[in-house]
């Protein structure tokens, strides 16, 4: 299955996110949303890029954390992620311990209502 989003790796890419004031807290994540400018889509309309910081572990657990995120990720970004934007998530102590459904749930919700703000 072909992805549907781009990842991000720029740091100046996940700094304009977090500039940006499109914020959702979930107990299980963070996402941060920017609306980029028109000419700044490419083929890919959705871009998606995701962060663990060493308070919720090692590097074992911060990639699981990631793992997990990606995962979830691929599954809703195309049905509830709006086009031109970039999106990222960050991960909680939540997301490590909780179970997958949780983090699909917050997911799936935080992505809904970043829609709706933006």
């Amino acid at each position: 299955m072909p992805k549907s989003y781009q990842t991000l790796k720029r740091r100046a890419d996940f700094l304009a996110a977090a500039r940006s004031g499109f914020k959702f807290v979930k107990p299980s994540l963070i996402v941060q949303a920017r609306k980029r400018a028109p000419e700044e889509i490419t083929a890919f309309p959705i871009r998606l890029g995701f962060t663990a910081t060493r308070k919720l572990g090692n590097a074992v657990v911060r990639n699981r954390v990631k793992r997990r995120m990606r995962a979830a990720a691929a599954e809703l970004a195309p049905e509830w992620g709006r086009p031109g934007c970039d999106y990222v998530f960050i991960g909680r102590e939540a997301s490590f311990k909780g179970p997958f459904a949780d983090l699909i749930r917050d997911m799936k919700h935080a992505l809904k209502r970043l829609s709706e703000m933006m």
